[in-house]
């Protein structure tokens, strides 16, 4: 049995030489690390719903996997997915990164979409993984979004999180409120803009497929994420309003439930979070969850070394997180 890992006082992180502002963190990994093809195998999960998921699988047959979940109008295919996974699978792991709906390169079948919240798609994943593959021990991580709904999926005790050794959560919305509200500053508009390009164009696609469920788009109207929230996501999905989704997702209200060792990777200069997504005093009286405040690393950054084959260090920090309650 692994010993708690108290809440850590002082990262060691540092960034590469010159990388340290937080922007430079977040856009370099996402635009300029060139990760060599990996060999992905692809498996179609059909859900009970109707839908589908699309899975994708790197360095089968291993004894333990980690289940990977990307971040906002992400992939399995992005950089931070890739990383983390070749870092695995280089360690011995088998590793599955599912693709939300709509984000494989495929529109999903209904006119529901993903969200922070859909922990259920997880759970379905999960399951669909206890049943039939036979691996010692599985953990999760995810980015983002991604951070979000595995936090949510672990606090919720769903009877596939039974098979779940631990978690991560990197660059994790905890407060989803108060997240949305970072991401309308001046400083992130950019990020926010290209957000909204990409989430309108699927919901665009969506209302030429269901005419009548999706409400005419003014892009002029949609430019932040409680304009988003209230039009598409809560509506969509059984929410009141934008407020109702964020306080009935948001990843805070799970962490008292966690059962599993779980670590918690959020840079204290992430453009992305607000001072409510660093779970500090819960943290320090927890046993399971461990938050870990790098002073850099932007969002999903954690720039420290450049080159192709080269592991960030939140890949390794992940892993030797990971390793030794899911050691084989």
């Amino acid at each position: 049995m692994v010993s708690a890992m108290p809440l850590v006082a002082r990262s060691t992180f540092r960034p590469l030489l010159g990388l340290g502002n937080a922007h430079l963190q977040t856009l370099l990994p996402a635009i300029a690390r060139r990760l060599p093809p990996l060999p992905w195998s692809r498996e179609r999960l059909e859900l009970e719903d109707g839908d589908f998921l699309d899975l994708d699988w790197l360095n089968p047959g291993q004894r333990r996997l980690l289940i990977v979940s990307h971040g906002l109008e992400g992939h399995s295919r992005r950089p931070y997915v890739a990383g983390l996974a070749r870092a695995a699978s280089r360690r011995g792991w088998s590793v599955l990164a599912w693709n939300f709906r709509g984000c494989s390169g495929e529109l999903n079948r209904l006119p529901r979409f993903y969200h922070s919240g859909a922990s259920e798609d997880l759970a379905a994943v999960v399951q669909h993984t206890v049943q039939t593959h036979h691996f010692k021990s599985i953990a999760v991580a995810g980015f983002s979004l991604g951070g979000n709904l595995t936090l949510k999926y672990l606090g919720e005790h769903h009877p596939s999180s039974a098979a779940i050794a631990a978690g991560v959560a990197l660059s994790t919305p905890c407060d989803l409120a108060a997240s949305s509200a970072a991401m309308e500053a001046a400083h992130v508009r950019p990020y926010m803009a290209r957000f909204q390009r990409d989430i309108l164009r699927k919901w665009g696609l969506k209302r030429t497929l269901f005419p009548g469920l999706i409400p005419e788009i003014d892009p002029r109207r949609q430019r932040t994420f409680r304009q988003i929230d209230n039009t598409f996501t809560a509506p969509m999905h059984g929410f009141a309003n934008a407020e109702e989704y964020w306080r009935r997702c948001s990843a805070n209200a799970f962490l008292p439930f966690i059962q599993v060792p779980t670590l918690i990777l959020n840079a204290a200069d992430d453009p992305f979070l607000a001072p409510n997504c660093f779970p500090r005093e819960f943290a320090a009286q927890s046993s399971r969850i461990h938050l870990e405040v790098p002073d850099h690393g932007g969002h999903v950054g954690f720039m420290d070394r450049w080159g192709s084959q080269a592991d960030l260090w939140s890949e390794v920090r992940t892993l030797d997180f990971l390793e030794p309650f899911c050691g084989c």
